[in-house]
């Protein structure tokens, strides 16, 4: 009988919800304060009093500064007050712990939406390139200074790889509004795109570029001729082909141009290529200026160059007498990102 009511108990515990663990501690208040009352215990029966004199009680504190006078009293704090104020605490305290890891183990799998704004979605999941990819990302934004949030989302069942650092979301389709809603895809300031097969890769860019056509959306695929079949759908997705077998080739006439690429990609360590917008000047700087400021100040060497019209057309190894103005876009070869530019001391 006793292992079949512990069992009873046990199941109706396990299920109860919140609403009726409140009612339960109503009813536990109510029926302590009109039991006390009875026995005479004026003292403890003050509103302000008993609710202070049950949580003490109740959560095994027991400061002493209140205790029953009466012999009813004391039976019934005894037999009563204190199991069921003890066993209800412990529930309450149990379903508040289970509560908590419940959510956390929610967020640790993706399965709670994010609501962020201007930050970087990664789509898509490599193993160990994603892993690769995520430890760049965060140290470029350390060297920026930048406090933008990462955002990985998935289809596959992993668990936030970096719980510390990014945020995370699983989702079953890459290309359905209820999924990528909860990586805030429509307020994403950077989208990319980096999925094993190539055709997921594709709907994937197709449907980030119509749901937010301002962001800016870079996508890598291993087969080159998709990538002038998106950018002729999709012109403001920058897409990056595999470069691998051009490396072979280049390699092979020019020794040693695999590892100088790899330097110039490199965040951690050698010379590695950075961008810099130009802001609003007073007149126009020529390249040839640029370029020797750049290195005399900066120890950098100025390699390419955007016009504000068309930032896409990148100009490499510009001429000495192009003319840079503001909204333009450089781009340099340095160990580390200039933050620091101070624009009008070129001009000297």
């Amino acid at each position: 009988m006793i292992y079949k009511l512990r069992k009873v108990l046990m199941r109706y515990f396990t299920q109860m919800r919140w609403h009726t663990i409140v009612l339960a501690l109503l009813l536990y208040g109510i029926s302590s304060w009109w039991f006390m009352q009875l026995a005479g215990e004026s003292a403890l029966t003050n509103p302000t009093d008993f609710i202070y004199w049950m949580v003490v009680t109740g959560s095994t504190v027991g400061y002493g500064d209140y205790s029953p006078t009466t012999v009813a009293g004391k039976y019934v704090v005894a037999f009563y007050i204190i199991p069921v104020g003890l066993s209800i605490f412990a529930f309450v305290l149990g379903r508040a712990a289970a509560f908590v890891s419940a959510q956390w183990h929610k967020k640790a799998r993706g399965l709670k939406p994010v609501h962020l704004s201007n930050h970087i979605l990664l789509i898509g999941w490599n193993g160990e390139r994603t892993l690769h990819l995520l430890k760049l990302l965060l140290r470029e934004r350390e060297y920026t200074g930048d406090d933008q949030s990462i955002v990985l989302c998935v289809k596959v069942d992993v668990e936030n790889p970096m719980p510390d650092q990014i945020e995370f979301v699983k989702v079953n389709s890459f290309s359905q509004d209820a999924d990528m809603d909860n990586a805030s895809i429509d307020a994403a300031a950077t989208i990319i795109v980096d999925n094993p097969q190539d055709d997921l890769t594709m709907t994937t860019s197709l449907y980030a570029s119509h749901r937010n056509p301002n962001a800016h959306i870079l996508a890598y695929f291993q087969d080159e001729s998709l990538v002038k079949l998106l950018t002729e759908h999709c012109p403001n997705v920058e897409c990056m082909p595999s470069v691998a077998v051009e490396m072979l080739a280049k390699s092979a006439f020019d020794p040693g141009s695999s590892k100088l690429h790899f330097d110039l990609l490199d965040v951690y360590a050698g010379q590695a290529q950075y961008s810099v917008a130009v802001p609003q000047l007073d007149n126009s700087i020529s390249t040839a200026t640029l370029f020797t400021e750049f290195k005399k100040q900066y120890n950098a060497t100025l390699i390419g160059h955007a016009k504000a019209e068309n930032l896409k057309e990148i100009e490499l190894n510009p001429a000495l007498d192009t003319h840079i103005s503001g909204g333009d876009k450089l781009y340099y070869i340095t160990d580390k990102r200039i933050t620091d530019i101070e624009w009008q001391k070129l001009y000297v």
